[in-house]
């Protein structure tokens, strides 16, 4: 195994990692999931821009009659790619002492103000940041309103 295969197999194990914790570690950390909340997708473009310079390498791998061990790792990091952009759909989970949101836990106590906008956008303002929150059905912003009136 070359180097480079090293480092394709890293970024494998990593990428692994983090769709493991987004799907499954999250419900399991900080107690138990009250509300669950589909959020709408971000900007797919990156991932097919990042899949496209993959497919690019293997094809230069092929052409180039590389190692076959490197072009299994890249279709191997473009799979998991794709997963974790088109097929995972981002949420946000809410806890009892807070809630996760973009993998990250943030306590109730942080959150100093709460607007929606017109466009049903949900304004979180923390200490020093700002989360704008899309989800996919507006009945949702309706649920994550009784979540904090009967939660409070």
């Amino acid at each position: 195994m070359s180097l480079t295969d090293g480092v394709i197999l890293i970024f494998i194990l990593l990428m692994l990692a983090y769709a493991l914790y987004d799907e499954f570690g999250m419900n399991l950390l900080k107690g138990k999931t009250l509300l669950k909340v589909q959020l709408k997708r971000g900007n797919r473009l990156d991932c097919l821009i990042f899949v496209g310079l993959i497919a690019i390498l293997i094809y230069r791998n092929l052409v180039e009659q590389g190692a076959p061990i490197t072009t299994y790792l890249l279709i191997s990091l473009a799979i998991i790619a794709v997963y974790i952009s088109y097929i995972r759909k981002p949420k946000m989970l809410f806890k009892t002492t807070g809630f996760f949101y973009a993998n990250a836990f943030i306590d109730y106590r942080r959150i100093k103000a709460m607007n929606l906008s017109e466009d049903g956008i949900l304004v979180i303002d923390l200490e020093k940041r700002r989360l704008l929150i899309q989800v996919t059905h507006l009945d949702d912003l309706e649920k994550i309103y009784h979540f904090f009136l009967e939660n409070k």
